[in-house]
């Protein structure tokens, strides 16, 4: 038989794709009764894509099978798969409730084309550095364009349900919620971080394991249903997972099965993040972090931007010209109680790091360091943990993952809005840099390098990495992205809202921001740089907006301030007794209050598959009013509402509705006002607080705002009971940074509210770790009033 090469090779004359559908059935695989893997090429063999994102241990599984009338059916206690032998089509279908929850498209399931792949050879005597907003980066001449190799694209196309809603696939601009009807280009690059990963509310998800660019397209059809499509630009074969779920955290939960779990991040990364680009030497970076313990303004972390490097470009080596001493420097940092953050880069240029990776043939092109292969990865490790990790440092910023981006040369010409061109220049750009069909792994990579090597060198420090660019599993290795360069306009606002939701709802929980937005001010023409505040913190506009998007920031995983064009720190804002400085502190503030119980839903996140920081179908899916609502979202069981118009002092807000009317109690944060679901309300919304509604029949522990997390060790704690129904809620503690979790060393509390008695039970703590605190003071608030009471670790009722 002729492979599928020489067959391209042989028609290259007349033809550049060529399309096979051979009649050759799936492989269909149970990994769990729950979650089924699905694989096909036209030539029958699979292999899987190479990705590594998955890493599951496969269980056995009871399956039954059976032939009828030309189809086989598949069977466990949960799901039931039929196979057409006519067309290879599969349809999945609950078990349980014998309602079918997805069908490949009966007539054609799934398409192969054969794609020439173009080589491109650059002369290395053009090689010449160039200034970009992304930095500085290394460019060449093209020598040469040769067809020299072949891709395999694949299309596999569902039908899917009137009323189902579809959520996921990453972090995008394109102002999208529920997918339904969209069309979504996917890769990375700036803005966008692609995670092809797919929840609907009909009870399924779906998680695509390839390395390519891909692009999803959802044709409504007449009859209400649609057509959906995942186009896999370069792979090996089709290979996808079907995951059937009772919930969205139960799908979260199958997805992070198959591709790992989220670490704890250290508590004092649910604190205050000070970033700005930049801070120019050791003497500025200390007197700001010195600034904030003198207004006494609660902080965690500072961070070290780019360009401190002596020499060529993301060199991992600080000038010493201005920062004399590395080590110095970080620990003034803890001896102020904060930690401190270093940005590094993977594409040295023109320093020593690039000429050691090349001695070693571990350069990629684009002066990009070969982070798929494992001497690279830790040849990288070294170098930072010599200059950085072994010198005190705390945490990772891992900027520029993708790692390369044609945005910031070609895009003027068309417009950021049209993605299907910056698809193809990106994809085009990182195919150049990882071949086609794992060009949109980097970030894995990198991310899976940065977190193996630390781990081997200590468990005395957890891993945190904030990074740009991400992928399916990369969760496992404790990242959290950002949404990469914004610009400051109140459009731009609106749309980054969705963007962080879908993507915290592929499974990858831990999702932030720049408050404020990086550019601020117009850069010339420049496409990504077009923010509406020229005069930055001195414009009132300015104050406004980035007041609004602390407020936002305040309830998302992580809180960080960073950008360009103007400082950040609240005193640029105003000073005390001024409305825009009092309004931001009071959002730190609120923060620090809240540390208990964001750092309970972080433990949740690890030990229960929870996400903190979710859309409201997670909540509420059988409310259609909620299915694409943009602005409004749960952290936790607060219904958060951020405040995205200029002006304002108030908005409408939609109070979601549950199965029963216990379930449809809010009470307004503030106001401690109760209100029924399913219903709008225009919500007050003044310049210092967004609308905050807590759902009834929620406990959520609060402490005394101090000036970092761990001065709160030992503080009381309030447990803020808000009635309507019976409540539960687990306080977790542990000793904060460190790796002795994994071994068991924590702590937990379970707390339950008996709303018709009215008396909150506080169990008996459970675990111990080093350094743990027993005896306490607890101080219950309810409507009726509060309660002090002393805990000394025992099972104690409070009757309210």
């Amino acid at each position: 038989m002729m492979t599928m090469k020489k067959i391209l090779f042989g028609l290259l004359s007349s033809a550049f794709v060529l399309h096979i559908n051979a009649q050759v059935m799936p492989k269909v695989t149970f990994v769990t009764p729950s979650i089924v893997r699905v694989q096909w090429n036209p030539l029958g063999e699979v292999n899987g894509n190479g990705t590594t994102v998955c890493i599951y241990e496969p269980q056995e599984v009871k399956v039954s099978e059976k032939n009828n009338g030309g189809k086989t059916i598949y069977g466990t206690e949960e799901l039931v798969v039929e196979l057409d032998h006519s067309t290879g089509a599969l349809v999945f279908t609950d078990r349980k409730s014998g309602k079918i929850l997805l069908a490949e498209n009966s007539k054609e399931p799934r398409r192969h084309e054969l794609v020439a792949q173009e080589q491109v050879t650059f002369d290395e005597n053009s090689a010449r550095t160039v200034e970009t907003a992304n930095g500085k980066i290394t460019v060449k001449d093209v020598l040469c364009r040769d067809t020299t190799s072949v891709s395999n694209r694949y299309f596999c196309n569902f039908m899917m349900s009137a009323d189902e809603a579809v959520y996921g696939l990453g972090a995008h601009m394109e102002d999208y919620m529920n997918l339904r009807g969209k069309t979504m280009y996917l890769c990375q690059h700036n803005l966008k971080v692609m995670i092809p990963v797919l929840q609907s509310t009909a009870g399924y998800g779906l998680l695509f394991d390839a390395g390519c660019a891909m692009i999803y397209e959802d044709h409504m059809l007449a009859n209400g249903k649609s057509e959906m499509t995942m186009q896999m630009e370069a792979a090996n074969e089709v290979d996808y997972y079907f995951m059937k779920g009772g919930s969205m955290d139960e799908l979260v939960g199958q997805y992070r099965y198959l591709t790992g779990g989220v670490p704890m991040l250290p508590r004092y990364m649910t604190g205050y993040v000070q970033s700005r680009e930049r801070y120019y030497n050791q003497h500025e970076l200390l007197s700001t972090l010195n600034e904030f313990r003198t207004r006494r303004i609660p902080i965690d972390v500072i961070v070290q931007d780019w360009n401190y490097w002596p020499e060529g470009w993301g060199y991992t080596k600080m000038d010493r010209r201005h920062y004399p001493d590395p080590k110095g420097m970080a620990d003034s940092v803890h001896k102020q109680n904060a930690h401190i953050m270093i940005s590094v880069w993977p594409n040295p240029q023109n320093c020593p790091n690039e000429k050691a990776f090349r001695k070693e043939g571990l350069m990629l092109e684009h002066s990009v360091y070969n982070a798929y292969d494992e001497k690279a990865r830790k040849m990288y490790w070294g170098f930072i943990n010599d200059e950085f990790f072994s010198q005190g440092f705390d945490a990772w910023w891992c900027d520029c993952t993708e790692p390369v981006d044609a945005d910031w040369e070609w895009v003027d010409n068309y417009g950021w809005d049209n993605h299907k061109e910056r698809w193809k220049k990106n994809t085009a750009m990182l195919t150049e840099v990882s071949g086609a069909e794992r060009s949109q792994l980097y970030s894995l990579f990198h991310s899976r390098g940065i977190y193996e090597n630390q781990r081997a060198t200590t468990d005395d420090k957890r891993v945190v990495n904030l990074t740009r660019s991400g992928y399916a599993g990369q969760q496992r290795y404790s990242t959290i992205n950002w949404n990469g360069d914004t610009y400051a306009t109140w459009e731009s606002f609106k749309r980054q809202i969705p963007a962080g939701l879908n993507y915290m709802a592929t499974g990858n929980p831990y999702w932030t921001i720049d408050v404020g937005c990086f550019f601020v001010s117009p850069w010339e023409s420049r496409w990504f740089a077009k923010g509406n505040y020229p005069d930055g913190n001195a414009d009132p506009a300015y104050r406004e907006f980035y007041t609004r998007m602390m407020q936002w920031g305040t309830f998302l995983p992580i809180l960080r301030s960073h950008g360009t064009n103007t400082q950040r720190e609240p005193w640029f804002f105003g000073e005390s007794g001024t409305p825009y400085y009092d309004a931001i502190l009071d959002m730190i503030n609120l923060r620090y209050t809240l540390m208990p119980y964001i750092y309970s839903l972080a433990s949740h996140q690890t030990f229960n598959n929870y996400t903190m920081a979710r859309m409201l179908a997670f909540d509420f899916p059988n409310d259609k009013d909620v299915l694409d609502i943009k602005d409004e979202y749960m952290f936790g069981n607060i219904l958060v509402c951020p405040v995205t118009d200029p002006g304002v002092t108030s908005r409408r807000v939609y109070l979601p509705k549950g199965n029963d009317v216990a379930s449809s109690i809010w009470i307004d944060l503030w106001t401690g006002k109760s209100y029924q679901g399913g219903e709008w309300i225009e919500a007050a919304a003044p310049l210092n607080r967004l609308p905050l509604f807590v759902r009834g029949g929620s406990i959520i522990p609060t402490t005394e705002v101090t000036e970092y997390s761990a001065a709160q060790k030992g503080k009381s704690i309030t447990l803020n009971v808000y009635p309507g129904k019976n409540a539960t809620f687990q306080l977790y503690e542990d000793e904060g940074d460190g790796y002795g979790y994994e071994k068991g060393e924590y702590a937990t509390i379970e707390l339950k509210w008996d709303d018709s008695n009215r008396t909150l039970q506080i169990g008996a703590c459970k675990g111990e770790y080093k350094g743990m605190i027993t005896n306490r003071i607890f101080i219950v608030h309810t409507p009726w009033g509060d309660k002090t009471v002393e805990y000394t670790g025992k099972k104690m009722k409070i009757r309210t």
